[in-house]
């Protein structure tokens, strides 16, 4: 683990552990955005690890990045942090300025689905997405979709669409945005080949999976630390080799998952990621 690596950990579990309480996590699941976690995610630089230093940015890696996602995970953190470590990452490699506040992703995976239109100089987008990660609580979304036979990436308003609430298991806001000729905040040029359609899906998994790691350890912790309390027949429950079975089955998936994930990140800094993360997703 280098220096950056060990900072971003140390920071992460400071305001993580500080901001993420009980009553902010009741707060967020009746619809409260934890303004004040936001905030201090992104005065020290959590919203943006993979943005260079010239462009406000810290200039991390993947690897360095994973300890984010992963302590994201692994606190419940009610914000659309992992979606805007993408979106930002996405809109400095297609060459699109990056606004502040946090901004949600949406996975245009049919052809057909979203299309840029240009009248003069000025751009719009319409189609529907459905499922967006924190469509209506995010003030702006990240899109690559068509525009007249070249693939374009651009940001949106989000105050400029209409949102339809929706929610996950997980009561997460997982929002349908309609977009009928909305005006596109900012676009990039046409992109390169190395940019697909599909690039969000693919590195939201790797993301995703670190999340999934990161809650998986804090599951395993938890049920440590209940069967080290709970008493039964006059002795903790951890004195049992039944429970002592099952969570040493728990602790060898979540090793598992961990492992996978952290080998995605390494090969996303170092080539084509695409095989790892498929399999990071799945054991995750």
């Amino acid at each position: 683990m280098n220096e950056l690596t060990e900072i971003l950990k140390k920071t992460v579990d400071r305001l993580f552990g500080d901001y993420v309480t009980r009553e902010s996590l009741e707060a967020a699941e009746n619809g409260e955005f934890p303004n004040k976690l936001w905030s201090a995610l992104e005065e020290n630089g959590l919203t943006q690890p993979l943005v260079t230093e010239r462009a406000g940015g810290v200039g991390a890696h993947f690897t360095d990045a994973y300890e984010i996602i992963y302590g994201a995970g692994y606190y419940s953190a009610p914000v659309p942090l992992i979606e805007t470590i993408l979106a930002t990452w996405l809109a400095q490699e297609t060459g699109v300025p990056i606004p502040k506040g946090p901004i949600s992703l949406i996975e245009n995976r049919s052809s057909s689905a979203l299309k840029f239109q240009q009248t003069g100089s000025d751009w719009s987008l319409s189609g529907i997405s459905t499922h967006t990660p924190w469509g209506g609580k995010a003030k702006h979304a990240f899109v690559i979709a068509d525009a007249g036979g070249a693939l374009r990436s651009g940001i949106l308003q989000t105050s400029k669409l209409t949102i339809v609430p929706d929610f996950n298991m997980a009561n997460e806001p997982r929002d349908t945005l309609l977009f009928k000729k909305t005006p596109v905040h900012k676009i990039s040029e046409p992109l390169s080949y190395e940019i697909t359609r599909d690039i969000i899906t693919l590195y939201g998994a790797m993301f995703r999976s670190a999340q999934i790691a990161g809650a998986s350890q804090r599951a395993l912790d938890l049920a440590i630390e209940y069967a080290r309390e709970r008493k039964a027949f006059g002795r903790s429950i951890s004195k049992f080799q039944a429970i002592q079975h099952q969570l040493a089955n728990l602790a060898a998936h979540v090793a598992q998952a961990t492992i996978a994930t952290e080998t995605a990140f390494h090969s996303a800094d170092h080539g084509d990621p695409r095989f790892k993360i498929s399999i990071a997703k799945i054991v995750a």
